[in-house]
């Protein structure tokens, strides 16, 4: 059995944990492993918040504008995409070590593309030409004895 879903949200701080808790609730009703889920929920709020402060169109300020999460449980891993609507990544995709070399150690944000790499198994920062950037990210499910979806 597998399960997937997709949310179309606007850019707005408050779609945030609408996000996280829809995919927590999901994982944890199908008994994927509570770290898994913790790692996995971090991971979709700063791809979210990446899409909330970064993902409207050019020219557009403010949180106008909307932003894709689609996510997929399917036996053995979990995928999760976010797509947005803004101007990209810049033409090199912004990836850990990149980002740590332009982000102050003090610096309040920045950090959020480097941390969805140390927790996911696999991760992919895109552009859609024309219509934005999406992250995309998989891990390898561990579950619950008491799993629903367990893989034999």
């Amino acid at each position: 059995m597998s399960i997937w879903w997709s949310l179309h949200l606007r850019r707005e701080a408050a779609s945030i944990p609408l996000a996280r808790r829809l995919l927590l609730g999901t994982m944890e009703t199908a008994g994927v492993d509570s770290d898994i889920c913790f790692d996995l929920s971090v991971a979709l709020s700063e791809a979210c918040a990446n899409a909330v402060e970064h993902g409207g169109g050019h020219g557009q300020g403010g949180t106008s504008g909307a932003y894709r999460v689609t996510a997929y449980l399917d036996g053995e891993k979990c995928r999760i995409e976010v797509a947005d609507s803004g101007p990209g990544f810049p033409a090199r995709p912004a990836g850990c070590a990149h980002t740590r070399a332009q982000v102050p150690a003090m610096a309040e944000s920045g950090r959020g593309l480097c941390l969805i790499e140390q927790l996911a198994d696999h991760v992919h920062f895109g552009n859609r030409p024309g219509h934005g950037a999406v992250v995309s990210f998989d891990k390898v499910l561990k579950w619950r004895e008491d799993a629903l979806l367990k893989v034999s």
